[in-house]
């Protein structure tokens, strides 16, 4: 029963995440920097799960200890945004998310080869298939910026696989999902609003339909694929 509620929750996951390129694309080319793209993500879903995990009656007290890994996972998940995003403004969005879904791949590798979870030829023979695919969407001649956001990208799936392996192994996985995820966004929420006020600047939006652009990143594509994606790392 576990193992179909995981799927489950990472299929929602997964497909909530997937509206991400669509409203942040969007934001892109507006004009927003990536910087104020993530700060306005992440501190809008941080704030609605952060109000709803107290009408719940979420313990948002952390230990010394648990807080020193939920800072070192918040790190990560904020690399990925920023990566990926990176990702997005310089090859296209649907690229750039094939190549980043591939961190289930690292994951699966890295649990059977590090913290010996059961080895699969299932696994393995995804694995492979993924690789060539992810070969495929990358052949042909690349420009520079091309090649900036293939790595991006890259350097998504690596951030976020670590992300996933860090819930799962470490104390985090004892951390009530919302109060975690909640962290996690505020915390990113803080690195990403210093980044924008160090470098271009950070804008107020009074514009209803750009809020209504930023509400879509951030509930469906973040506040919930992220709260789910937890769900399923613990089932």
């Amino acid at each position: 029963m576990n193992r179909i509620k995981g799927i489950l929750y990472a299929a929602v996951s997964s497909s909530t995440f997937g509206l991400a390129p669509i409203f942040s694309v969007t934001l892109l080319m507006i004009g927003f920097s990536a910087f104020e793209v993530l700060s306005y993500r992440w501190g809008v879903a941080s704030i609605v799960l952060t109000v709803l995990g107290l009408f719940s009656g979420c313990n948002f007290r952390l230990s010394v200890k648990d807080f020193k890994v939920v800072f070192g996972l918040s790190l990560l998940r904020a690399i990925t945004s920023f990566s990926l995003i990176i990702a997005y403004q310089n090859i296209a969005s649907g690229v750039a998310s094939t190549i980043h879904f591939m961190y289930p791949l690292v994951v699966a590798l890295a649990m059977m080869f590090f913290f010996r979870e059961k080895k699969s030829l299932w696994t393995l023979f995804a694995v492979l298939i993924s690789l060539l695919g992810a070969a495929l969407l990358s052949l042909g001649e690349l420009a520079a910026n091309a090649m900036v956001g293939l790595v991006a990208a890259c350097v998504s799936v690596f951030s976020y696989a670590g992300y996933i392996i860090g819930v799962r192994t470490t104390r985090a996985v004892r951390i009530n999902s919302t109060v975690l995820t909640c962290y996690v966004m505020g915390l990113g929420t803080l690195f990403y609003l210093i980044g924008a006020f160090t470098t271009s600047g950070f804008r107020l939006v009074t514009d209803g339909y750009i809020w209504l652009i930023i509400l879509g990143l951030a509930l469906p594509a973040t506040a919930i694929s992220n709260i789910t994606l937890v769900q399923a790392i613990k089932y």
